[in-house]
């Protein structure tokens, strides 16, 4: 594994202009996972030039070379995250929107079992669980 976006895009063979550099220094500086307006306004901030366009088609050409994964969380919005971070899952508050990253060895292993259970063995998976705060 390539350790930065940058490093992949390169690895991949991509023309990285200045542009899509600005881009792919905002996307590894993440740590949350912003649509391609919410990348667009952090990396405008750093590159006035650059033009929601420039992001969007940025955006899927990373998307299209395996360096970002394209979430969606029933938000109406596709947000990325880069695809080679550690995995983990997601809980999605409904109400804030806000998303929060876990990781459950107990989740974990029960995946497993119910793959092997069924005769298959786990090659990958995505979860997504999606709540509201209890009131205390």
């Amino acid at each position: 594994m390539t350790d930065t976006i940058i490093e992949r895009c390169e690895a991949n063979g991509l023309r990285l202009t200045d542009q899509r550099r600005t881009i792919a220094h905002v996307l590894e500086d993440a740590d949350d996972h912003p649509d391609v307006e919410e990348l667009y306004a952090r990396a405008s901030a750093v590159d006035a030039g650059i033009s929601l366009a420039t992001v969007y088609r940025t955006v899927k050409l990373f998307e299209e070379a395996g360096i970002l994964e394209k979430l969606d969380f029933r938000d109406g919005r596709a947000r990325y995250e880069d695809a080679e971070r550690d995995h983990h899952d997601h809980l999605i508050d409904m109400n804030s929107g806000h998303v929060i990253e876990f990781v459950d060895e107990d989740i974990e292993a029960l995946q497993e079992r119910i793959a092997a259970k069924l005769g298959y063995e786990l090659k990958g998976h995505r979860m997504e669980l999606y709540g509201v705060k209890r009131r205390t």
